[in-house]
């Protein structure tokens, strides 16, 4: 399941728009919830919750979720970001991810030291910290909140098995209609360097910044699509 994987990159955590409207310790705590479902190739396979708790220069993000039908069989996944927010957008503190017949995934920021250390699969493993380093769920969190000045967006995005170097650019406003909603979104493209694979997008600019739609498509045609279906603050 590493498409599934990648699909489910921290899929609610680009709200940063809560934090626009003021300093993020002027502000109260916020909670939104978000429902998604993913597809592949057009039919359901899993659902998605996340939840996101911001306030006071600090955000904490949880992400279930679980197969749908034969994938249900993977059993399910818990993923947590929690770090702080400010002027330069979102800095991650510590990252798990948690799956049925995986080993636990952690990874620990320290920016103070700029080190990151990394633990899967054996003994933990501490390296350099890149600038601009996110983890798998802070990552949208800092889209949300980077493309807006309109320029291609570049970021390290860390999990406990490596590091990975992720480009994304503007493509355009969109109006779109999905279960969730209409909303005005802005839409940003990435295309994987030698591998064919293309990810897509969609980022809400009137609720939050948060992403709404994200599409997959693998070299070999496989796609991924993942919707938003419900959206509760």
């Amino acid at each position: 399941m590493r498409s599934l994987s990648s699909l489910l990159i921290s899929l609610a955590v680009a709200l940063a728009g809560a934090a626009h409207a003021a300093p993020p310790a002027a502000q109260p705590t916020v909670r939104v919830e978000i429902e998604y479902e993913v597809l592949r190739n057009g039919r359901t396979m899993a659902e998605v919750h996340e939840r996101l708790e911001h306030g006071n220069g600090a955000y904490r993000v949880t992400e279930t979720w679980k197969g749908k039908g034969l994938y249900a069989l993977l059993g399910k996944a818990t993923r947590t970001s929690e770090g702080s927010f400010g002027p330069e957008g979102p800095r991650p503190r510590e990252y798990m991810d948690e799956r049925s017949g995986r080993d636990t995934q952690r990874v620990w920021f320290d920016w103070g030291a700029n080190t990151i250390t990394r633990r899967y699969k054996g003994p933990a493993r501490t390296e350099p910290l890149l600038p601009g380093t996110q983890d798998r769920l802070s990552f949208l969190l800092a889209l949300g909140f980077l493309w807006q000045k309109g320029q291609p967006i570049n970021l390290y995005i860390a999990d406990g098995r490596g590091l990975a170097q992720h480009v994304y650019k503007p493509n355009g406003r969109e109006r779109l209609t999905i279960p969730a909603g209409k909303f005005d979104t802005v839409k940003l493209i990435r295309h994987k360097e030698g591998s064919g694979e293309v990810s897509e997008i969609w980022i809400a600019v009137d609720r939050g910044n948060l992403p709404v739609r994200i599409v997959l498509l693998e070299p070999d045609g496989t796609r991924y699509e993942h919707l938003a279906i419900r959206i509760s603050q």
